[in-house]
C-alpha cells in the first residue's frame, strides 16, 4: 500500500507559544513545550513538523491537519473528531485514549504508537497503515475502510463492529480477545494459530 507522505520543504524554526497567540500554524518546525494551558481553535495546522511536544496543556478545538508530522509527542485524550486529516505521520508517540470519531483519515501512518483505548467511530479511513502500535482495548464501530494496513500491531482486546475488513491481513498481529462481529469477520486474513482463537470466539469447541 503506498501512503503519500507529508508536502513538507522547508519550515522555520517557531515558538509554540508564538504560533499560538498569532494563530498562525502553516510551514513551522515546533521543539519547544509550554507550561501553561491553552487552546488552539479554528485553524488548519499545515506543513509543520513537532518534535518532543507535550501537548498535555494544549487542547485541540476545530482544528484540520494537512502534511503534518508528529515526533516523540504525546498526545494522549487528544480529539480529532468531525475533522479532516490528510498526509500526517506520527512516530513514536503517546496516543492514549484519542479520538477520530466522525473524523476522515486519508494517508496517515502510525509508526510505532501508543494507541491504547483508541476511538474510530464512523470514521472515514483510506490509506492508513499502523506500524508496530500498540491498539489494545481500542474500538472500531461502523468504519468506512478503504486500504488499511496493520503491521505487527497489538489488537489484544480490540473491537471491531459493522466495520468491512475483507483482505485485511491479521497475521502477524496479536488478536487475543479480540473481537468481531459477523460482518466484520468476513474475508479477513489470519494465519492458523489465530484461526484457532477465532473459531474459540465464534463458540465453536475443536476436538484436538
Amino acid at each position: 500500500m503506498k501512503i503519500n507522505k507529508p508536502k513538507i520543504s522547508m519550515c522555520d524554526d517557531k515558538k509554540l507559544i508564538d504560533a499560538y497567540l498569532e494563530n498562525e500554524f502553516c510551514n513551522y518546525h515546533f521543539k519547544e513545550n509550554i507550561d501553561k494551558e491553552i487552546t488552539i481553535s479554528n485553524v488548519i495546522i499545515d506543513s509543520c513538523i513537532f518534535d518532543n511536544i507535550d501537548f498535555s496543556n494544549i487542547n485541540f478545538e476545530n482544528i484540520e491537519l494537512i502534511d503534518v508530522i508528529f515526533n516523540n509527542c504525546d498526545l494522549s485524550n487528544k480529539s480529532f473528531n468531525n475533522k479532516m486529516m490528510s498526509r500526517v505521520e506520527f512516530n513514536n508517540s503517546k496516543m492514549l485514549g484519542c479520538s477520530f470519531v466522525d473524523a476522515s483519515l486519508r494517508d496517515i501512518k502510525f509508526d510505532n504508537c501508543n494507541l491504547k483505548y483508541l476511538n474510530c467511530s464512523n470514521t472515514k479511513i483510506s490509506n492508513v497503515l499502523f506500524n508496530e502500535c500498540n491498539l489494545q482495548e481500542s474500538s472500531f464501530l461502523e468504519v468506512e475502510v478503504k486500504n488499511m494496513e496493520l503491521y505487527k500491531t497489538n489488537l489484544e482486546k480490540s473491537e471491531f463492529i459493522k466495520t468491512k475488513l475483507g483482505g485485511i491481513d491479521f497475521s502477524n498481529c496479536d488478536i487475543l480477545n479480540i473481537m468481531f462481529d459477523n460482518y466484520s469477520l468476513k474475508g479477513i486474513i489470519v494465519d492458523k494459530y489465530q484461526c484457532h482463537h477465532l473459531v474459540h470466539m465464534l463458540g465453536v469447541n475443536v476436538k484436538e
